[in-house]
């Protein structure tokens, strides 16, 4: 042994131990630091969801109310077309996250396998670039064709924001994954296309599943195309949301019991879900180099 060297057995358990808690409350700490202020914020929202306009211009404020308000949330599913702008917002989203898959999953294992660095930069362009750049010539194309006021533009619209991140996750994603397996298959004698369906896309899945819950979170949330594009019977639950605020009057308690109603779902699929994100953002992680 080594003067410098360390015996194993000379170290103390305890201090071992030690370092651990210290470390996993530094941890905790941190993720509350960070993870704090949306909760927060989701809080107060609740808070003001679940209270009448007394309380919530109460001072000081008021955080559990006395009295429950569930009224607020009456209000808005009985008004506004809210029932139409969600089955809006489900048609809207759930084609435009359905096409962005149809193509930005072969298109993210085609440049992944011919390693095209170009094409891959392009995406990340199109991924980092404001929508508001496409809006303006979109929306005189869809002028033209007569399309404006209905559910088909703003799917069309919706696929510069969904494809884009598709592509560039299935991109990062396929470069982690196995070659083995696809050169096989091509021995044996399948087609490229063969490959891609039952060697690829099965390996995949955990990526996909990323792809398609971004692709639905940027979707649903998208505010500016809806209220450009859509016309009165085919507005979005985000425009749904901003029509709640009037010049004359704002009530919080409506306004956030929206607010919620809007991120619900969008939540629910990222609970629901967490077990495949973590793993499709994780997997090239662990590939041994």
């Amino acid at each position: 042994m080594n003067p410098g060297q360390v015996n194993p057995s000379q170290i103390n358990p305890g201090q071992i131990n030690l370092r651990q808690v210290i470390g996993r409350i530094g941890l905790w700490l941190s993720v509350f630091v960070i993870v704090s202020p949306a909760i927060l914020f989701f809080l107060w929202m609740a808070s003001l969801s679940l209270k009448f306009e007394v309380d919530n211009a109460a001072y000081p404020p008021v955080f559990i109310p006395d009295r429950i308000a569930w009224k607020n949330y009456a209000d808005v599913l009985a008004s506004n077309r809210f029932l139409t702008y969600f089955v809006n917002s489900l048609i809207v989203t759930g084609s435009a996250t359905a096409l962005a898959l149809l193509v930005g999953v072969p298109a993210g294992y085609g440049i992944a396998r011919m390693a095209a660095h170009k094409s891959a930069i392009v995406i990340l362009i199109a991924r980092i670039t404001p929508g508001l750049s496409y809006l303006i010539p979109l929306f005189l194309l869809f002028q033209w064709l007569g399309l404006l006021g209905t559910l088909v533009p703003q799917i069309i619209i919706h696929l510069v924001v969904t494809v884009p991140i598709v592509i560039w996750i299935m991109i990062g994603y396929f470069e982690t994954t196995p070659l083995e397996l696809e050169e096989a298959a091509l021995i044996d004698g399948a087609t490229r296309w063969q490959v891609f369906r039952h060697v690829a896309l099965p390996i995949a899945k955990p990526g996909i599943a990323v792809a398609f819950i971004l692709a639905v979170i940027f979707s649903w949330n998208n505010f500016v195309f809806g209220i450009v594009l859509a016309g009165r019977e085919t507005r979005t639950l985000p425009v749904a949301v901003y029509n709640m605020i009037s010049f004359d009057q704002l009530s919080w308690g409506p306004l956030a019991a929206a607010a919620l109603i809007v991120t619900l779902p969008v939540l629910l699929l990222t609970v629901f879900a967490q077990r495949q994100i973590v793993a499709g953002l994780t997997a090239g992680a662990v590939k041994g180099g």
